[in-house]
């Protein structure tokens, strides 16, 4: 079972950009997308063989998740038990032998103006995810927003405690990890250098490989065994964000 994960940064924009090749060329089963900024029927999005399920934030231009999904599942769901839906950052869908959500995580901004809504964020959505997983296994994706070891950006130490790099934000993730739940990338890749998933489009960022990984899929610990593949798709443009792919084997 194959899935992938993309911010767009603007899906109307990301179409003139090429997504649709990728879409076609990638043939996934579950296509996670990331800030959406968009509602449905603001253009003309076909995908036949998919289902299309929408969270799309209240305010226009902003946010927004979106999943296409060749199967249908037994039930969806918008926000974490009823909050933080106005901004369209969470979609979950069911099916028999997972969960998959689909998550945009707030940016605590450049001053750190969101860091305690971000923290808030991260504990309700972890207690979430600790739910589900009593049931069955758990497949999160999505821009997280956070780098989470040092390995995971290219200037670490210039970085700290900058918004993505905070201790904090970092802290949150760690405490995710230690719920249960695998970076299914780094499951893979434990020491590997050089592997990024957004780049700054100032200073020829994304030539000189000056990125960082901001983008996961994390699975938890009773669907380690159905991890395959993980893959990131740097080659891949339209967005200041590339995709991510991950392979499970949900038979």
């Amino acid at each position: 079972m194959k899935f992938v994960s993309w911010n767009v940064n603007g899906l109307r924009a990301c179409i003139t950009k090429g997504f649709f090749d990728f879409f076609q060329d990638v043939d996934v089963d579950f296509f996670c997308i990331q800030e959406s900024k968009m509602q449905p029927g603001q253009a003309v999005i076909e995908t036949p063989g998919y289902y299309q399920y929408w969270n799309s934030a209240q305010r226009k231009g902003y946010s927004g998740t979106v999943i296409f999904a060749k199967k249908e599942p037994i039930a969806v769901s918008t926000g974490i038990y009823g909050s933080y839906d106005d901004e369209g950052r969470v979609l979950t869908l069911e099916y028999p032998n997972f969960y998959l959500i689909n998550c945009y995580s707030p940016n605590v901004k450049r001053e750190l103006t969101r860091l305690d809504y971000r923290m808030e964020f991260e504990d309700c959505l972890r207690g979430y995810l600790n739910e589900l997983k009593k049931t069955k296994p758990v497949v999160l994706c999505g821009d997280l927003n956070v780098a989470h070891e040092e390995l995971d950006l290219k200037n670490p130490r210039s970085n700290i405690g900058n918004a993505g790099f905070t201790y904090e934000e970092r802290g949150k993730f760690t405490e995710l990890l230690n719920a249960g739940f695998i970076d299914t990338f780094r499951f893979q890749h434990p020491d590997e250098p050089g592997h990024y998933s957004w780049w700054s489009y100032r200073f020829q960022a994304r030539e000189r490989n000056i990125g960082w990984r901001i983008d996961y899929f994390v699975v938890s610990e009773n669907a380690k065994d159905q991890i395959q593949t993980t893959y990131i798709y740097p080659e891949i443009t339209g967005s200041d964000h590339c995709p991510i792919g991950l392979e499970m084997d949900f038979s």
